[in-house]
């Protein structure tokens, strides 16, 4: 499936739930200053490039797909609390094959110079190591000798702190160069430098502090191991809503802006007051992308974006927490601001939802939509945070969904996800949506398997030779016809996708 990448031509298709919306002029690649970005945001500044002529259509755009996944892996993991670890272990085993990572502070490791204690880390890394799972670890510096300064921010149980700018950028690299030459033994090969910079909670620094110490960070990270890859930081959930809606404004497609950014936020308007208002016109959105958290959210993308077209960084990663129908959106956005060739990882993925429907059936089938959508868009990795609700935590509800209870007790969700990374494992995804349906093939060798659901009216799927029907999470047994609603099902024969969708009308 084609779709117009960075630098590849003048412009770009973006897209909604039911489909492509029309062109995007960009000109020349988006290389903005962070300042610039800043001070257009504060202006509401939605100049666009020169428009070149219209492509012809196409479909909606996914990013690069992924190569096949080797042997038994998946692109389907989760985040968990390793407190907890011995409740977990026996649904972990399930996904063996996947990914998570592990965040560590320079501060938390060596709170004293030159007085180091890695024994937290080295347990995450030989569990890991031994369920099967590959551990990425986010690099941070926290607050303390190595940067001075007294922390405005203390978060959980944890007393997790902002990031500082190190006082010393050879001692940093230092510290960076013992973590990637201690962790590589245990496959550890990919290094995010900090976490959700646009948050003042988590970045103390400026945005070009940031640009410095990542490429200081990369320079170490390289050289202690050539097959290490850079991440970033991972920008917000909140703030990839905002550049989706302000790419749109700038293109002059007021409108779509507009309808991006409800459906976007359509569970989160009204939650954090000024800064995410309900938008009806271009200029309330103007407004809201002037407020000084949503400058700064498009400051520090466009700072990431910057550190991935001079390939300081080597891999993008994706948070994401809002509702399903907003994924389109934000692969039309990454589609058009990610050099061609960069991998994409969800590093976060959850269920954002402030006094949330209380339905299993339905938080379940949402859960599915999500990372279905992402893994065939060409989202490489898949992290679902997080893996089980913490009862504790500072809102006092569950905020955001768990695929198992505290207890470590499997939802359906939880066994709806553990069956997609199995029917991932070793397998190519792409998108469908044809036919009134929408969701993911998985192809394995001859064997396609669908994971669909009805993109508006129900569809009905015929009855063929071969072809295998159920439900996500249960085995696929039935071999009447099926009829396609709003929850997801499974398809399975030895043919490709288009050969199972052709006798549907």
């Amino acid at each position: 499936m084609k779709f117009l990448r960075r630098g590849e031509r003048g412009a770009s298709f973006t897209y909604g739930a039911d489909g492509p919306r029309g062109q995007v002029g960009r000109g020349s690649p988006r290389r903005l200053l962070v300042a610039l970005a800043a001070a257009l945001a504060v202006a509401g500044c939605t100049s666009s490039p020169d428009p070149r002529p219209s492509p012809d259509p196409t479909p909606a755009p996914t990013l690069a797909p992924p190569p096949a996944a080797e042997g038994d892996t998946t692109p389907f993991g989760a985040h968990w609390d390793w407190s907890r670890y011995d409740q977990f272990t026996p649904y972990l085993r399930k996904i063996s094959g996947s990914a998570t990572y592990h965040e560590l502070s320079w501060c938390d490791i060596e709170p004293e110079q030159g007085k180091a204690d890695w024994s937290a880390v080295d347990r995450v890394a030989e569990r890991s190591r031994s369920l099967g799972i590959t551990l990425h670890l986010k690099i941070r510096t926290g607050v303390c000798w190595a940067t001075g300064g007294t922390a405005q921010y203390v978060r959980g149980q944890a007393n997790k702190t902002e990031s500082a700018m190190p006082r010393d950028l050879a001692t940093y690299k230092s510290f960076v160069d013992s973590v990637v030459r201690r962790y590589a033994s245990y496959g550890v090969r990919e290094y995010a430098v900090e976490n959700e910079v646009n948050a003042p909670q988590y970045w103390a620094g400026t945005a070009a502090e940031y640009t410095t110490l990542v490429g200081a960070a990369a320079e170490a990270i390289r050289a202690a191991d050539p097959e290490a890859r850079v991440v970033d930081s991972g920008i917000s959930s909140v703030a990839y809503g905002m550049g989706v809606a302000d790419r749109l404004l700038r293109a002059g497609q007021e409108a779509e802006a507009v309808r991006a950014y409800t459906a976007y936020f359509q569970r989160r308007i009204g939650t954090r007051g000024k800064q995410i208002p309900a938008v009806s016109s271009p200029e309330d959105l103007r407004a809201t992308l002037a407020v000084a958290q949503n400058a700064r959210n498009l400051e520090y993308l466009a700072a990431t974006e910057k550190l991935l077209d001079d390939k300081t960084v080597d891999v993008r990663q994706l948070h994401f927490y809002e509702h399903w129908s907003a994924v389109p959106d934000l692969l039309g956005y990454l589609s058009a601001e990610t050099p061609a060739g960069t991998p994409v990882e969800a590093w976060e993925v959850g269920q954002f939802w402030r006094d949330g429907d209380s339905d299993a059936a339905s938080r379940s089938a949402e859960v599915v939509k999500v990372v279905a959508q992402l893994a065939a868009g060409g989202v490489r990795q898949v992290i679902w945070l997080p893996l089980a609700y913490n009862p504790n935590n500072r809102q006092g509800s569950e905020v955001r969904y768990g695929l198992l209870d505290p207890d470590g007790t499997e939802r359906t969700a939880g066994q709806m996800v553990a069956d997609l990374a199995t029917l991932a494992q070793g397998a190519t995804a792409e998108p469908v949506r044809e036919k009134g349906l929408t969701g993911a093939a998985f192809r394995r060798g001859a064997e396609t398997t669908l994971v669909v659901w009805a993109a508006d009216a129900p569809v009905t799927v015929p009855a063929t030779a071969g072809l295998t029907s159920g439900t996500v999470g249960t085995p696929a047994s039935g071999t009447g016809a099926v009829r396609v609603a709003e929850d997801p099902v499974v398809l399975k024969a030895q043919r490709p996708p288009a050969d199972i969708l052709r006798s549907v009308e």
